[in-house]
């Protein structure tokens, strides 16, 4: 199984490995001698999510001879379990990360299972922000100190670790270096948070195979900023893309 944590939403010119990957994971892991269907969930903020499903979608299309099973992910409305049942593979649109919180999280089991299971899950920026078992939701304040932009926070003043969709062992950011959140992430490790955290970079991604995995590889034209508790500290390594 494969899981594909991206640092940004979907660009399937700018960063076309992270599709290419996902699609050849697919391939490898979907049940023979049916159809193949990609689960492919989305929130979109005040508007309508279709855009956005088409967005994920046509570049797998483009890629895979696959069905899409669309799970918009609206207000009070969560992700119905059975919606991702017997798919081949699970894509998570980016957005507001709270939002993709609160439509996901009663479907968490659901997913893990598949992804147990073997087949593949991708996420985007909010996608890969809930991925983890304690994740990161937002939020630019701790203990009253700002730790990043509030244009980041996600319409949260503190940052909030909750749990969440159980695929990762390490806590998840996004935009690292373009929107400065690398800081935040640091923060959560140095607060006490979480022990490990993952800042990805835009055009970037990491892929743990198997899932829950603690070693991970980096892809595309980016950084992963990789931060642990360490005995005296709190340390920062840098991984490249290849």
């Amino acid at each position: 199984m494969s899981i594909f944590l991206a640092g940004a939403g979907p660009d399937p010119l700018g960063f076309p490995d992270v599709f290419d990957q996902f699609a050849d994971a697919v391939r490898r892991h979907a049940a023979p001698g049916r159809a193949v269907r990609i689960a492919v969930a989305v929130h979109h903020r005040g508007g309508s999510p279709e855009e956005l499903i088409e967005t994920c979608s046509a570049p797998l299309q483009a890629r895979l001879d696959c069905g899409i099973v669309a799970i918009p992910l609206r207000g009070d409305k969560p992700a119905d379990p059975a919606a991702f049942d017997g798919v081949d593979g699970v894509v998570v649109g980016g957005g507001l990360t709270p939002a993709y919180w609160e439509g996901l999280l009663p479907a968490a089991a659901a997913i893990l299972r598949l992804v147990a299971a073997g087949r593949p899950y991708l996420g985007f920026s909010a996608g890969a922000m809930v991925a983890p078992n304690r994740a990161l939701i937002g939020g630019h304040r701790i203990n009253g100190v700002d730790v990043c932009g509030e244009e980041c926070s996600e319409g949260l003043e503190a940052v909030e670790i909750r749990q969440g969709l159980g695929l990762v062992p390490f806590a998840v950011d996004v935009h690292a270096a373009q929107a400065g959140t690398v800081s935040r992430a640091v923060g959560a490790v140095a607060a006490g948070q979480v022990d490990w955290a993952v800042a990805i970079d835009e055009n970037t991604a990491v892929v743990l195979e198997p899932a829950g995995a603690n070693r991970y590889r980096v892809i595309g034209s980016g950084n992963a900023w990789d931060i642990r508790n360490a005995r005296g500290g709190t340390v920062v390594s840098i991984r490249a893309g290849a």
